[in-house]
C-alpha cells in the first residue's frame, strides 16, 4: 500500500531497499482519497529500529496510511537523538488535540517496574483515556498491552521467575474473528519479557475476549468486546535478529541470560536465527488495519 511518511524519515531508505512502497507527503496530495491516520506512540528505546519494523508491516495492504510518530513529553530518550525526535515526532500532549483512525502503543523495557513508577505513566494514561473516544481502534503491544489492560480494565501483570525469551506458539481460540482470519491453528510469536498476563484474569472480565493464548506465555491476543482495543503481548514486528541482539546485549551486561527458546538453529547462538513468524506478522497487521480500522472507522474523523 502507499505508506505516507515524511520524505526525510530515515526509515524510508530502509523500506525502499526492501522494495516496500512508501509515499511522500507531496505525492499523497495528488490522490483524491482520505488516508487512514495512524499514530504510533513509540516507547521503545531503539526508536528508529521500531519505526522500520512497524512501518514495514503497515505497508502491506492497498490502503493509504498517514503516520504520526509520538514521543512522550518530558521523557529523555537515551538511545535516540534529540534532532531525530524533534524532526519526526509530535509530543504526547499534541496527540490530545487530534483524532486518529488507529493508534499503536508499543512495548517498553520497563516491565519490572510498577506501572506507577514509570516516569511517563501519567502522560500515557492521558493518551489511553483520550484514545477511548478519539481513536477508533488502538493496538497495544507487549508492555503497552499490559499497561492498557491494567489502566483500562484493572488486570495486573504477573512477574515470572525468569525472563521469557524465544519463539512460542500460541493457539487461536476464535478462528472466526476477523483479526485472526487466515491464521493457522497455532502461530509463532517472538516473546521477550519478564511478566505475563494470566488467561484466567482475562476470561474473568466480561468486557474482554481472549483471542489467542499459550500454555507457556499466557494470554497472547486480547480484544475489548466493543472492538476498539486490541492487546498483543508478543512482538510480531520483531526482525529475524532482534532476539539475538537482545541476548548479546544481556550477556555483555553480565546478566547471564538463557538462550532464547525455539530460535537459533540447533540452539547454536553462532548460527543465523530462522524467521518463522513473518507471515503471521503481516497477516495480523493487515487484518487489524482492514477489519478493525478501515472497514469500521467513520469517514469524517470528527465523527469518531
Amino acid at each position: 500500500m502507499p505508506l505516507k511518511i515524511d520524505s526525510d524519515l530515515p526509515a524510508k531508505t530502509a523500506l525502499e531497499k526492501e522494495n516496500i512502497f512508501v509515499m511522500t507527503s507531496e505525492r499523497a496530495k495528488t490522490q483524491d482519497i482520505r488516508p487512514l491516520k495512524i499514530a504510533i506512540v513509540n516507547l521503545m528505546p531503539t526508536k528508529e529500529t521500531t519505526e522500520v519494523q512497524l512501518l514495514r508491516l503497515l505497508a502491506n495492504t492497498p490502503l493509504q496510511v498517514e503516520i504520526s510518530l509520538v514521543n512522550m513529553a518530558g521523557h529523555v530518550s537515551k538511545h535516540t537523538g534529540k534532532e531525530h525526535l524533534d524532526r519526526f515526532y509530535i509530543s504526547s500532549s499534541a496527540v490530545l488535540q487530534r483524532k486518529f483512525d488507529g493508534m499503536i502503543i508499543t512495548g517498553a523495557p520497563v516491565e519490572q517496574l510498577a506501572f506507577e513508577q514509570v516516569d511517563y505513566w501519567k502522560d500515557l494514561c492521558k493518551i489511553m483515556d483520550y484514545a477511548k473516544k478519539n481513536v477508533f481502534c488502538t493496538l497495544y503491544i507487549c508492555w503497552g498491552a499490559m499497561a492498557g489492560l491494567y489502566h483500562l480494565y484493572g488486570i495486573d501483570k504477573q512477574l515470572m521467575d525468569s525472563k521469557l525469551s524465544g519463539i512460542y506458539k500460541s493457539k487461536v481460540l476464535t478462528p472466526k474473528d476477523p483479526l485472526l482470519r487466515g491464521f493457522d491453528d497455532f502461530f509463532p510469536v517472538p516473546t521477550s519479557r519478564y511478566t505475563t498476563i494470566r488467561t484466567q484474569d482475562v476470561k474473568a472480565n466480561k468486557s474482554l475476549e481472549l483471542l489467542a493464548s499459550s500454555d507457556v506465555t499466557g494470554a497472547t491476543i486480547v480484544k475489548s468486546k466493543d472492538d476498539r482495543s486490541i492487546f498483543m503481548t508478543g512482538h510480531l514486528e520483531y526482525d529475524r535478529d532482534t532476539l539475538a541482539k537482545e541476548y548479546d546485549r544481556d550477556k555483555k551486561k553480565g546478566l547471564n541470560p538463557a538462550l532464547p527458546e525455539n530460535y537459533f538453529t540447533a540452539d547454536n547462538p553462532e548460527s543465523s536465527p530462522v524467521s518463522t513468524w513473518r507471515s503471521s506478522a503481516h497477516l495480523f497487521y493487515s487484518n487489524w488495519l482492514n477489519y478493525y480500522v478501515y472497514q469500521s472507522t467513520p469517514y469524517r474523523l470528527k465523527d469518531i
